[in-house]
């Protein structure tokens, strides 16, 4: 039987992970509203229709900036909550430095003079990758932990 016990130091992951993620999901939202109102996109489109919208594209990259966020941030959090049992210090760092990525990522994809293939990381948003992949080895070697404890 394995034993689990949480660090002193876990409340800073459930700040990072838990509030951190969602306070910046709110943020990045922000930028879908405005711009629906910029680009005159009414629900329930979630993207921009080319031929339709005058400035489709423009709006489907504030949009795809965000949903990029939503597809990542699911596997994040569990691998951070999960990574934080062992190394806690580590995934509340890393939770700040994803959300910041996210964040950085989303202004350089909305950014229409970086062509789209560049214009993801072209503002920074590569460090999300540092926080991302923090939780994922802090994940990973806490399993490897429990597989191989006796």
């Amino acid at each position: 039987m394995v034993t689990i016990e949480v660090p002193p130091t876990y409340g800073w992951v459930v700040a990072g992970v838990g509030i951190g993620t969602v306070v910046t999901n709110f943020y990045l939202s922000g930028f879908v509203m405005t711009a629906r109102k910029k680009y005159d996109v009414q629900y329930p489109n979630l993207y921009a229709v080319p031929g339709f919208h005058k400035n489709a594209d423009d709006f489907n990259r504030v949009q795809r900036g965000h949903q990029n966020y939503l597809e990542g941030v699911g596997g994040y959090v569990a691998m951070a909550l999960i990574g934080g049992l062992k190394y806690p210090l580590a995934n509340a760092i890393g939770s700040v430095v994803y959300c910041v990525g996210c964040v950085l990522y989303m202004k350089g994809y909305q950014d229409t003079t970086l062509d789209v293939k560049t214009a993801r990381y072209g503002k920074g948003g590569v460090i999300k990758w540092m926080g991302f992949f923090t939780a994922m080895y802090s994940a990973g070697s806490f399993a490897y932990s429990l597989i191989t404890s006796e």
